[in-house]
């Protein structure tokens, strides 16, 4: 795995960097080609909460963040989450290919222009069905998912309704 570890208006420690390499490492077993997957890691301080976001790239992507006074007791949270996340979407990957989408990010912080705007994602869109795109929004941790719809080729949205159901937005 290819580790990319950076704080927000924080220090990363080497001792924080071992850690969180050593505990996400372990995650390799999960991957077929562990040498092509991607594991930023972004640490951050708001208020008394220390949060760890982690976002793992690869054949799909899987993210989780965590808040928690304790920065340890944080990492080891959100690795359970992900290894949670594995486990339960183990075998549905491994079922059949799926599509993925490959996003290139950068962080907008302290831009007087947009100071709206704290994130930036570019998505560049492959078709999948509906299933798979319910999948990726699941690994993701978001609550919404923008893809390309496999039988229309149109750009749709799904999302997560407060009832735990799926909707779907689409476009013509």
């Amino acid at each position: 795995m290819k580790f990319q570890i950076r704080g927000e208006r924080m220090e990363v420690t080497d001792s924080i960097k071992d850690y969180v390499t050593e505990k996400l490492s372990k995650m390799e077993k999960y991957f077929d080609n562990p040498e092509n997957v991607v594991c930023k890691v972004v640490f951050s301080i708001r208020g008394r909460e220390q949060k760890v976001e982690v976002t793992i790239s690869g054949k799909y992507d899987l993210r989780a963040e965590v808040s928690h006074s304790d920065l340890y007791a944080a990492i080891d949270l959100v690795i359970d989450k992900l290894e949670t996340q594995m486990r339960k979407h183990k075998s549905k990957l491994m079922s059949k290919e799926r599509v993925q989408i490959v996003y290139n990010e950068e962080d907008i912080i302290d831009d007087e222009e947009t100071e709206e705007i704290v994130k930036r994602k570019k998505v560049f869109l492959k078709p999948m069905h509906e299933e798979d795109a319910i999948l990726e929004m699941e690994l993701s941790g978001h609550n919404f998912y923008i893809y390309k719809d496999i039988k229309t080729e149109n750009v749709n949205v799904i999302y997560k309704r407060y009832d735990d159901s799926y909707g779907i937005i689409e476009t013509n």
